[in-house]
């Protein structure tokens, strides 16, 4: 099957050529089957590098999948094209009559602030609380991981001190788990951020369950499988390239010195290219998280929320 995105988004040539399937509108309706709802808040300030990683992660998969792209209602993107977002997006509150099947949120570049203090943080918390009885099975993603971790359970975030930057090896914590099965028992990930949550304030929730984990890097998968919620605090989904975008953005505001991300480059040269070997375990765990929800919605969309 395939991933039914909105007419001409400008990832359409891109996900092809990579041979994600998509689907036509009008090939769509053909099909006797129903898709899953699927809406992406997309928080980040590069809209459309973020929807097309998603989308290439979410696209992998034998069945279909009708995409929503949603963004606030509350705070106006800066740097996303307003023609783009106008075409694509809709605001929360056009679609929070309507039910999905799944949802995933997007961290932002804003963990050093107290959640409080994050401009759409009234709207962000009432998004979640509307996830509850609207959508039946949740996937939250670095910053949105912490901030629903804090809303939902009241688990702290610790600010780092420091930028944690790199790919770094982590391991399985739970053997046996449909959301992580098919993993090696050691695999690398993507990291990018400041700020983390700690294995210990996790544990004293006994709803939630730490999956993965690293000794450099910490928690990376969190599930709370009772109410189908994700916490995923690094980034399966970036590009081979992303960090080493990063990190140029990063001597260019600084001036010439900036960190580099560690077990990245080639012997850590940053003139080397940076190979991806993480791909085939962002597939996995996408792939996972939608086949588990496949598994449970109801067919009746109605029904979600309703304990049916």
């Amino acid at each position: 099957m395939s991933i039914k995105i909105p007419n001409d988004l400008p990832s359409t040539d891109v996900l092809l050529d990579e041979g994600v399937s998509l689907i036509r509108e009008e090939d769509a309706v053909r099909q006797d089957i129903r898709p899953l709802q699927i809406a992406l808040l997309n928080l980040m300030p590069e809209k459309i590098k973020t929807e097309t990683q998603l989308i290439r992660q979410l696209g992998r998969t034998p069945l279909q999948i009708e995409l929503t792209l949603l963004t606030t209602g509350s705070y106006e993107p800066k740097n996303a094209p307003a023609g783009h977002m106008a075409a694509f997006y809709q605001t929360w509150s056009e679609v929070k009559d309507r039910k999905f099947d799944g949802l995933v949120i997007t961290g932002a570049p804003i963990e050093r602030l107290d959640f409080e203090d994050v401009k759409y943080w009234p709207e962000f918390a009432e998004i979640l609380d509307w996830a509850t009885d609207h959508v039946h099975g949740c996937y939250f993603l670095c910053w949105a991981g912490q901030a629903a971790l804090y809303n939902y359970y009241g688990v702290p975030k610790y600010d780092l001190g420091r930028k944690l930057f790199g790919i770094f090896e982590h391991r399985r914590v739970q053997r046996r788990h449909p959301l992580i099965g098919g993993f090696d028992d050691r695999f690398r990930v993507p990291v990018s951020r400041w700020t983390e949550v700690r294995h210990a304030d996790i544990d004293k929730h006994p709803e939630l369950a730490v999956l993965a984990e690293s000794d450099e890097s910490g928690v990376c998968i969190v599930e709370d499988e009772a109410r189908r919620r994700v916490f995923v605090f690094n980034h399966f989904e970036y590009d081979a390239e992303t960090l080493q975008d990063e990190y140029i953005r990063d001597v260019a505001s600084t001036g010439g010195v900036a960190q580099v991300p560690a077990h990245y480059f080639p012997d850590d040269d940053p003139t080397q290219t940076p190979i991806n070997d993480w791909r085939s375990h962002a597939q996995i765990l996408y792939g996972n998280w939608l086949h588990e929800i496949y598994q449970t919605t109801p067919y009746d969309l109605s029904k979600i929320g309703s304990g049916s």
